[in-house]
């Protein structure tokens, strides 16, 4: 029995020596393999055409890792999980933006992710759990894809106005302004001299506007001065004008005075008489004079 038992505890320690360095191995490859990647996941609405296991992931245009697989998402049947394993030295921010490029049209397809901005927080992959999202955005082509239609519609819109514009009335327009127009040329070419003569002439008639102009300029110089000179002749007249008023005036006055004077005198004489003799200022003198024989 004890010989039994001592094999037993052999095994058993021989089995988690075993287990031990199993554990071991599985935890340094672990550690090595979260130290050389960090996964991160990306969703895309639509076809990913293109993309596969080992595909590039490009970060800012640079080479940053590859994807490592692929799987329908299991909430919307219209997404595609793409799970990236990355440099764990590059750090991704929260708005950091993933997309489907293309190298050229017939080149090969890879991940492109933008790098955000310094502000936004930074993602951070852990070795268990939920792997750290980013976002994305429809690829170029899925973009052009989506507006298709609507370029179509427009486009129609755009040859059905086209037809419009070239209508066959609009093109019998056209072709008799064509043809006024050819007229117009013709009747020009033919008669340039004629045009050259008559620009000759404007040219001369311009130059002795000009020197026309210039006399008259001279000749409103003249005229101001003229004019400044009857001014100032007029504002003599006026002083001359308003010294005789004065004179006048004064001579009007003296004379008014002598009048006046002479008038009082009448007046005073008139009043002695009345003193004196006033019957005989009334009636008259009655008596009869001396008449000689």
């Amino acid at each position: 029995m004890e010989t039994k038992a001592n094999y037993v505890a052999v095994g058993v320690f021989v089995m988690a020596l075993l287990l031990g360095l199993v554990v071991a191995l599985l935890w340094l490859t672990g550690a090595q393999y979260a130290q050389e990647y960090a996964y991160y996941q990306t969703y895309f609405t639509g076809s990913v055409s293109g993309l596969g296991t080992g595909t590039s992931v490009r970060y800012n245009g640079i080479e940053v890792g590859r994807v490592n697989k692929l799987n329908f998402d299991q909430d919307n049947p219209k997404r595609v999980q793409v799970v990236m394993q990355i440099d764990p030295k590059l750090k991704i921010h929260a708005d950091s933006v993933a997309s489907i490029g293309s190298l050229g049209l017939t080149g090969g397809s890879f991940v492109e992710i933008d790098g955000g901005s310094k502000s936004a927080p930074i993602l951070h992959p852990q070795f268990w759990g939920d792997m750290p999202t980013i976002r994305s955005k429809p690829s170029t082509l899925m973009q052009i894809e989506q507006s298709a239609p609507q370029l179509i519609n427009k486009l129609n819109q755009a040859a059905d106005q086209l037809n419009d514009v070239l209508s066959e009335k609009n093109r019998q327009a056209l072709s008799d302004i064509l043809a006024n127009l050819h007229d117009t040329t013709t009747v020009l070419s033919e008669r340039s001299g004629e045009i050259d003569a008559t620009l000759r002439n404007f040219s001369a008639a311009s130059q002795k506007l000009d020197s026309d102009l210039n006399d008259l300029h001279a000749t409103m110089g003249n005229a101001d001065k003229v004019l400044g000179n009857a001014d100032k002749a007029v504002l003599s007249i006026n002083q001359l004008a308003g010294h005789l008023d004065n004179s006048i005036a004064t001579a009007q006055i003296g004379q008014l005075g002598a009048d006046m004077r002479r008038l009082v005198d009448n007046l005073a004489h008139l009043s002695s008489q009345l003193d004196r003799q006033p019957t005989q200022l009334i009636f008259g003198d009655r008596r009869e004079g001396y008449t000689p024989k």
